[in-house]
């Protein structure tokens, strides 16, 4: 034990563990995000077995947290070999070119758990290029500025859902179908309070 210890803290050894922490890491976060997820969208909206939902929650989950652990291996290993390329030193691209090589070849194929991770980054991405230019002082964002942004993000998507549904990621369709169309019949008090049929 001592020795794995002697080993793990090696600085010789620290840009290849670094890249196996990364991989469990992204494994690990991966499988405790889209289990729980998995699971309740399975719940409310999955019809079919017992044996087939337990096996799309168990499929689902893989994926993810493969998919994860694959980038983490790639991004990290791309940032060592770009930086020893460099000099030792890192450049600002760096990180761009390794998420985009990772990116594509993990995250490439066109499929639901890869369009949920990529619109759950897509989000985020936006939100933060718009802080950018508030934080580097280039722009002097008033306050109300978050709150135009909400409307705008649900006055499009109520627009797409009315106008050009099919254009909408399914499992944002058929929350929307649920809480929107759904809600527009019933056949006695019953279906009105429990079911929107």
């Amino acid at each position: 034990m001592e020795f794995l210890n002697q080993l793990a803290l090696d600085p010789k050894y620290h840009d290849v563990l670094s890249v196996l922490k990364g991989f469990r890491s992204g494994i690990v976060y991966g499988a405790k995000v889209r289990f729980p997820h998995a699971l309740v969208m399975t719940i409310l909206f999955k019809t079919g077995s017992l044996e087939s939902k337990v096996k799309g929650i168990f499929r689902a989950t893989k994926q993810h947290a493969q998919n994860l652990g694959i980038f983490a291996t790639i991004y990290k290993t791309l940032m060592i070999v770009q930086k020893k390329l460099n000099g030792g030193k890192e450049a600002s691209i760096h990180p761009f070119i390794a998420g985009i090589v990772g990116g594509y070849y993990v995250f490439g194929e066109n499929n639901s758990i890869n369009q949920q991770i990529i619109l759950y980054l897509f989000s985020r991405v936006v939100l933060a290029l718009v802080k950018v230019p508030v934080k580097r002082q280039i722009i002097d964002a008033p306050q109300h500025t978050y709150p135009v942004f909400a409307a705008v993000v649900w006055g499009v998507v109520m627009w797409l859902f009315r106008h050009e549904t099919d254009t909408i990621q399914p499992s944002l369709r058929a929350s929307m179908q649920y809480i929107y169309r759904d809600s527009d019949s019933w056949n006695s008090l019953k279906t009105l309070i429990w079911h929107n049929k």
